[in-house]
């Protein structure tokens, strides 16, 4: 974003000043050329005069001398032309040869034609300009005056000029650039801000906010609201975990004495109630285990995973079995499905916790005297747990909102149910790194898979 900002206030200011700065040099150097060609057309106005004189007393010791002084003052060419175009008077004893151009000049300036001001050309390309008046007389063309200026100087001032103006477009393009960054410094600096402030709560920092008293107004007035917010959100979640870590305390008392009333319970049994006794203390061993995940995440925000090898497809039959009176009350079957043996290194009470909340959605939504098939089943490093039923099934649009809060099938609404089975099973997958898939099965029903990834591979 800064990268952005930077070019949306720089380009143009780069451009604006390179424009006026070449604008400004370019003015400039007309000036420096204008000047010297009127200059020039000076010089040519007083030898005319004094070439009218010399040529009338037929003596040229004079313009001559003038000549070769000014040639050695001022470095210009100056020489008197007769009516037969041959040279009368030069500053120098011996002239070189006139130029093609310089010639065709002088025979212009014979025929009576008047000197006119060189074209305009490229303030950096100054040419060395040559000018040719007529010498009039009595109205009469009597002889000419060619007068050719060294360029050098022009040159020399022009490109003084055109170095000044960049070294002040430079210096007004750093400031510009200083400005530029300081300003995208102060916009940014809150956005920035902001976002270490939602990376620090994404991490569980909910006491992380911002600095409302630097940027622009606007961004002054967004970090009010996120910091709003923010209380909000702590406030929230510090009412959820007192919640939760009450709960789970008051249910440690009364699970604690069930277990108790089920040991003394077991002494007055025969042994033929050994195995439904076993179940039942392994039921109250699980809930003990639950609310001690309960209160982990209600003390710290995260719970302290027991990380050990389970063997998926053993769970999946135990849960099976837990849940095979509830579904005979309605007719429904429980199979087993998969492979026999399916080892994962995760959190077996999240994973059976995560279970439970499915199948207790299949036998809530499968129909009487249909069947579940449970198992698990490893596919390369993905572990999968699976939960087949034969109800209703889902649309792909509603299979993918099934795990969405408080998400209800319309033509389920009759039966009981809140529409949290499904999202809270996902939340405890996610919580050891797997998802929750909800699909339509082959012939019809709902195949919900849970996602383990194998932590034992690389």
């Amino acid at each position: 974003m800064r990268r952005r900002l930077v070019i949306v206030f720089l380009v143009p200011l780069v451009a604006i000043l390179v424009a006026l700065g070449g604008a400004a040099g370019w003015s400039a150097a007309r000036s420096v050329q204008q000047a010297f060609y009127t200059q020039q057309l000076g010089d040519l106005g007083y030898f005319v005069t004094s070439a009218r004189q010399a040529l009338r007393s037929g003596s040229a010791a004079v313009i001559e001398a003038e000549a070769a002084r000014f040639r050695e003052v001022y470095g210009i060419e100056v020489t008197v032309f007769d009516l037969g175009g041959s040279i009368w008077a030069a500053g120098d004893d011996s002239p070189g040869v006139l130029a093609e151009e310089d010639a065709e000049r002088v025979r212009l300036a014979l025929s009576g034609r008047r000197a006119e001001q060189p074209a305009a050309v490229y303030p950096w390309t100054v040419a060395d300009a040559a000018l040719a008046e007529p010498v009039f007389d009595d109205g009469d063309v009597i002889g000419a005056v060619l007068v050719a200026g060294d360029a050098d100087a022009p040159r020399a001032a022009i490109l003084q000029q055109l170095l000044l103006i960049s070294a002040i477009a430079l210096v007004l393009i750093a400031l510009g650039v200083l400005l530029v960054f300081r300003l995208a410094r102060w916009v940014l600096s809150p956005v920035g801000r902001l976002d270490e402030a939602m990376a620090a709560i994404e991490r569980g920092e909910m006491d992380a906010r911002v600095a409302e008293d630097a940027g622009p107004p606007e961004l002054r007035r967004m970090a009010r609201v996120f910091n709003g917010m923010a209380d909000q959100i702590e406030r929230v979640m510090t009412r959820q975990q007192e919640f939760a870590l009450n709960a789970s305390h008051e249910l440690r008392n009364p699970l604690n004495a069930l277990l108790l009333r089920v040991e003394h319970l077991a002494t007055g049994l025969g042994r033929e109630w050994d195995d439904d006794v076993e179940e039942t203390r392994e039921e109250g061993r699980r809930m003990t285990r639950i609310l001690e995940t309960l209160l982990g995440l209600a003390r710290g925000g995260r719970t302290d995973s027991t990380i050990s090898a389970v063997d998926l497809a053993t769970l999946a039959a135990r849960r099976l079995d837990a849940w095979r009176d509830v579904a005979g009350q309605r007719g429904i079957s429980l199979q087993t499905s998969g492979e026999s043996s399916v080892m994962s290194v995760t959190d077996r009470t999240i994973v059976e916790s995560a279970l439970d909340a499915v199948i207790d959605n299949a036998v809530k939504y499968s129909p009487e005297g249909s069947g579940i098939e449970i198992g698990a089943e490893r596919s390369g490093d993905v572990c999968r747990v699976t939960v087949r039923d034969h109800g209703p099934g889902l649309t792909p649009e509603q299979a993918a909102a099934a795990t969405d809060r408080f998400w209800r099938n319309a033509d389920t609404q009759d039966t009981p149910g809140s529409g949290l089975g499904l999202a809270i099973a996902s939340d405890l997958l996610e919580t050891v790194g797997g998802e929750l898939t909800v699909s339509s099965a082959e012939g019809g029903g709902l195949l919900v898979s849970l996602l383990l990834h194998d932590r034992t591979r690389p």
